[in-house]
């Protein structure tokens, strides 16, 4: 797996708008003890709030690795942005991207590196020899953010959860399984670049024997629900064997987004399919609450929501962000720990 040496330097290049910044905002929201700074070219906009340094300064600040925070249109590094890369690397950090392309394909970053002894991640491509999956169950207990569509809180719902129950004094570890999500955890394994495969044998590695009272807290990809991307869905349920599953959804997304002729399935028709999918591998796999992305709601229909998720279910429902889940988390994860 990717293991990336922090504290970090946001490197922003030139960008102009913050849609091109979430992987920097995601991490200023989640690890902000990890940021040192940011960099920005002379014509850039988005600011983090965060120190202006250079690669010197924040090395002699305690950065140890510069990540490339944002991504262009087209998702490959800007030639003009080469030489700010270089400085860095110069500076003595490693250099962290979410690119497509890898790092090591640009000459003067890679001879850079090999000069000064500096790595290179290259967070959305995966480890070579990733193994097939084997199926044996595995020691330790397993938690798995699902969803019933994209982009509405899987990363977020893991993250709150696994902050929490460690606060509440639980062996609990978040397992990422997208850029945005290695950056913050400093490892992980990005699951949509693995080869079909491999995906239940990636899930496998990502989250190994742990000792019996420990969770892995693992962050969803995808949906079951979604025509182009439940496979890598479907293999990593087989390959984390959840014990628990949390079930994300928006209130009032009806469409899968980007696919109008799909609907997005009732709370109920996506605990069935979940479960059933799951207990494949995990034959007490169950959905132990359901995470609501409240965002475009008022305080009321927020109320309203959540209740609602309750009635549908008979689970706990609640929004990561924007209510309180102490009691939440506290009592699934009690109550599975005791039925254990």
């Amino acid at each position: 797996m990717h293991q990336i040496r922090k504290p970090y330097l946001l490197f922003l290049g030139d960008v102009t708008s913050d849609i091109f910044a979430k992987t920097a905002h995601g991490l200023k929201d989640w690890c902000p003890e990890d940021c040192v700074a940011q960099w920005r070219l002379p014509d850039a906009t988005v600011d983090l709030g965060l120190p202006d340094l250079a690669p010197g300064d924040a090395a002699a600040a305690g950065a140890r690795s510069l990540v490339v925070a944002v991504a262009p249109i087209g998702g490959a590094l800007p030639a003009h942005w080469v030489p700010a890369i270089t400085m860095a690397v110069a500076a003595g950090l490693d250099i962290v991207s979410g690119m497509h392309g890898a790092l090591a394909d640009v000459p003067a970053i890679a001879a850079a590196a090999r000069q000064h002894g500096v790595a290179l991640h290259d967070v959305r491509q995966p480890p070579a020899a990733i193994p097939i999956a084997t199926g044996r169950r595995r020691s330790g207990r397993r938690l798995l953010t699902v969803g019933t569509d994209c982009a509405l809180g899987k990363k977020y719902t893991a993250l709150a959860i696994a902050r929490e129950m460690q606060r509440q004094g639980f062996d609990a570890t978040f397992r990422a399984t997208g850029q945005t999500g290695i950056l913050i955890a400093g490892s992980g394994l990005p699951m949509d670049a693995v080869v079909s495969d491999f995906v239940a044998g990636a899930a496998e590695m990502l989250s190994p024997d742990a000792p019996a009272d420990h969770w892995d807290i693992i962050e969803g990809q995808g949906s079951l629900f979604h025509p182009a991307y439940a496979g890598v869905t479907l293999g990593l349920i087989h390959g984390s064997q959840p014990d628990a599953m949390v079930l994300c959804h928006e209130p009032g997304r009806t469409r899968i987004n980007g696919y109008p002729d799909y609907p997005v399935p009732s709370l109920a028709e996506a605990i069935q399919g979940f479960e059933a999918a799951a207990r494949l591998t995990n034959k007490a796999a169950r959905v132990v609450a359901i995470s609501l992305n409240t965002a475009r709601l008022t305080d009321t229909q927020r109320e309203q929501a959540i209740a609602a998720a309750t009635a549908e279910t008979g689970l706990p429902a609640f929004d990561p962000v924007a209510s309180g889940i102490a009691a939440v988390v506290g009592g699934f994860a009690g109550a599975l720990d005791h039925a254990a």
